[in-house]
């Protein structure tokens, strides 16, 4: 599996296009819907499920320094709860998020997605507006398709970062779901 594929698995997918259309009427800077809807899209593929997993959470990531205010977030959600209710909509401003996350400012949305705990969620899809599907991997999908969860470059440079993506790994639990994922130390 290649990034193409990961692209075309997306665009084929009705539900993900759906998600992704209804993101985009957002007509936020800078979008993506990412980590896990990515993630556990691919898992499922290669695993052969004939129904999407479940997910916690649909995260909507955006850019936008010129305004940080949390309600724009806040009204981002319920826009989309109207567009698709019943999803768990996630929408966050990553202009602000490095402060929430005690790291640098980041550049960009995917300069954000690199600093996920690991390395096979810190994938982004975007459309382009001939509804091209655009992936970010700004570390690669070679961890996503071979399974492997492990620690982004932060995650496995700081102690108590580290810790921090273990507990996760641990209490996220995705072996039971998905029999072939293994973790593997940081890069």
């Amino acid at each position: 599996m290649n990034e193409r594929d990961i692209i075309r698995l997306a665009a084929g997918d009705k539900w993900a296009m759906k998600v992704l259309r209804a993101a985009r009427q957002l007509d936020l800077p800078d979008w993506w819907v990412c980590a896990g809807f990515v993630r556990s899209m691919v898992w499922d593929h290669l695993h052969g499920f004939a129904e999407r997993t479940p997910l916690a959470d649909v995260d909507v990531v955006y850019f936008d320094a010129g305004c940080l205010d949390e309600d724009m977030e806040k009204e981002s959600e319920q826009c989309l709860s109207g567009l698709m209710p019943g999803v768990p909509w996630s929408v966050k401003n990553q202009a602000r998020m490095h402060v929430v996350n005690d790291n640098p400012p980041y550049a960009s949305s995917v300069d954000a997605i690199s600093k996920f705990p690991e390395t096979a969620t810190a994938l982004g899809l975007s459309l382009g507006a001939g509804d091209e599907v655009i992936l970010a991997a700004p570390w690669g999908i070679e961890d996503v398709v071979s399974m492997t969860v492990r620690p982004t470059p932060l995650f496995g440079s700081r102690p108590e970062l580290a810790a921090y993506c273990e507990a996760r790994v641990a209490r996220k639990n995705w072996q039971a779901i998905w029999h072939k994922v293994r973790t593997r130390p940081a890069l």
